[in-house]
């Protein structure tokens, strides 16, 4: 007699992951998130700052340029409500941002100029710019700087814009110096008020 040939069963591969390994991957992306989320932070609050001080050093050295271009003084002013300064090359003396004039617009909620009142280390700041140096901090709220035709400013003295986000002064400070002959230099600091030379 003849015995019938059994058939092996055949086991199908699992597809998908197992519980142990979806908690193991989930731990995993936990503790890296963990680690790098304070450093995203903190390298996007630089990249406000940074950008904030840009523009405004980008629009005084094209309020500086604009003057040297055409051979006349040029006021550079600064104002806006609080959340809502602008900053703007006055080219046709105005007192008012039109289209066609260079500007910078600083939203609510992130980095905008700020009074030099709140910003620490302001004596620190001038000191490392020079022996002798006193900064005439610029108001957010309705400050000008003019430039003469050779691109120097008109008032001689040191000018600073100070920048930070209101809200999060633990952020840290940028500051945007203006110098009498028409040059821009940006500085930074932390929330402690401790300077150093950016750009």
């Amino acid at each position: 007699m003849m015995m019938p040939f059994k058939i092996a069963e055949r086991r199908t591969p699992q597809n998908g992951f197992s519980t142990v390994e979806l908690v193991v991957a989930l731990a995993v992306m936990l503790v890296v998130t963990a680690v790098a989320l304070p450093n995203f932070v903190r390298v996007y609050r630089n990249y406000q700052l940074n950008s904030a001080s840009a523009k405004m050093a980008n629009i005084l050295k094209q309020t500086r340029s604009e003057a040297i271009r055409r051979n006349r003084q040029v006021i550079c002013r600064v104002a806006g409500p609080a959340g809502a300064t602008s900053a703007w090359a006055d080219l046709d003396g105005s007192t008012t941002v039109n289209a066609n004039e260079p500007q910078a617009s600083f939203a609510g909620g992130t980095v905008a100029p700020v009074p030099a009142a709140g910003v620490p280390g302001t004596a620190a700041l001038a000191g490392s710019i020079g022996a002798g140096v006193t900064l005439t901090a610029v108001s957010p709220t309705g400050g000008s700087v003019t430039f003469d035709s050779r691109g120097a400013t008109t008032v001689l003295g040191v000018y600073a814009f100070y920048l930070a986000n209101p809200g999060q002064a633990t952020w840290g400070y940028r500051a945007v110096i203006l110098l009498p002959s028409g040059s821009v230099q940006e500085w930074a600091a932390d929330g402690t008020g401790a300077w150093h030379w950016v750009n």
